[in-house]
């Protein structure tokens, strides 16, 4: 593992920052106190500061040399709304709020490499170090961009990592193509006519018809879809009722779609329309369909990923570099692909040995009220996004 030597140097006092940062987590788009605090950082370092894409983003720029070429790297600054099980001393401080998925360390990590950046500067062009807000559903990638990231930064290319519990710290996983799926969500009423329970037939009722529509809606995925090509309908929510002697007047429906390609999910979201309208006329129901896309499917480039495997086999070992297999979660890194060449990928955050007493009692997994960041990362993530950096500048232009 070929670890720089002035980040290892520096790695306690970043994870003693990273450690602050856990410990005033703050929701989408209320970064404040974060922002502040990389900024100064990236400020006390030499580095140019620019501050409110987004609301709360943060873009450091650290440039050498005479060339106009420019590459960007991310981290997610925003934590969760959900109350923090460890009692160590750097848990929340503020109850429903924690850092379940490690955006406090992949801000830890890029902080790590800014310093060395700016201190060395082993490299002709400029990096662009995004410090973003709001991935855990405000979209914050696609808000940064919309304030005018791209025009503001001009770059070649984009580059994010997340970390990843059960894989081994000193690993890393990549994938060409589909790597996360988009993120929808629906919503369906029913409106009927209640009714007295003891005579149904007084009244139109909407329960049935929620039942087959549900029902009906597998068959889209089973029937309407090409078998080799992935996607998820989860109906998560039916609200109905609220006594049981009524047959009540409506029925409320809600869930989510998750898909790897955008044509899949325009097949789904047509048909679910159709389907919902055609069980509601059929019951004598009156129908209100609502589709909410929020994240595209996060879509890797071939080139891109082959220039991370490369940098990554030479920073731990070929042996170290999976293969990564995709899941249905969703990440708003998916709005920076679809405007830039890049790639997304996973190093490891170990099995969870790594937590200091006071750890809760449920596993160090991602959006778990027991998970901590494995500081151990920090080193060698830093190391990561400097290479990165350094061989994109100094490789062809693309």
């Amino acid at each position: 593992m070929k670890l720089i030597d002035s980040i290892l140097a520096d790695a306690q006092s970043i994870a003693t920052l990273r450690r602050d940062i856990h410990a005033h987590p703050e929701l989408c788009f209320e970064e404040e106190r974060t922002a502040d605090l990389i900024a100064k950082a990236l400020t006390d370092w030499g580095i140019p500061v620019h501050r409110g894409l987004g609301k709360t983003g943060v873009v450091g720029i650290v440039k050498n040399g005479t060339s106009e070429r420019a590459v960007g790297l991310r981290a997610d600054i925003d934590a969760l709304p959900m109350t923090e099980h460890n009692s160590f001393a750097h848990a929340s401080k503020h109850h429903g709020k924690m850092h379940a998925c490690g955006h406090d360390g992949h801000t830890a990590m890029l902080l790590a490499a800014a310093k060395h950046l700016s201190k060395h500067r082993n490299f002709d062009g400029t990096v662009y170090l995004v410090f973003q807000p709001a991935e855990e559903g405000g979209g914050g990638a696609r808000e940064m961009i919309k304030d005018g990231l791209f025009e503001k930064f001009p770059m070649e290319a984009m580059f994010g990592a997340h970390n990843w519990p059960g894989m081994a710290a000193g690993q890393f996983a990549l994938k060409t193509g589909p790597v996360f799926a988009s993120s929808n969500e629906f919503k369906i009423v029913l409106r009927g006519k209640g009714a007295h329970a003891a005579m149904p037939h007084n009244g139109i009722d909407p329960v049935p018809a929620a039942c087959q529509m549900v029902q009906a809606f597998q068959t889209i995925i089973t029937r309407n879809k090409r078998p080799i090509d992935a996607g998820v309908i989860s109906v998560t929510m039916i609200h109905t009722g609220e006594a049981t002697n009524v047959v009540p007047d409506s029925c409320e429906i809600q869930g989510t779609v998750r898909t790897f390609t955008l044509e899949v999910l325009d097949l789904i979201e047509r048909r679910m329309k159709e389907v919902a309208q055609g069980v509601a006329q059929t019951f004598e129901l009156q129908c209100e369909f609502s589709f909410r896309r929020n994240y595209p499917p996060t879509i890797n480039h071939a080139a891109e990923t082959a220039f991370v495997g490369e940098v990554l086999s030479d920073l731990v070992g070929a042996e170290n570099v999976q293969e990564f297999e995709p899941t249905m979660g969703a990440e708003d890194f998916s709005f920076y692909l679809l405007e830039k060449p890049g790639c997304y990928f996973l190093i490891g955050n170990g099995d969870g040995s790594h937590r200091v007493g006071g750890h809760g009692m449920g596993p160090c997994m991602l959006h778990n009220p027991s998970y901590d960041f494995n500081d151990e990362l920090i080193p060698l993530g830093g190391s990561m996004w400097v290479r990165m950096a350094e061989a994109w500048l100094a490789k062809p232009r693309p």
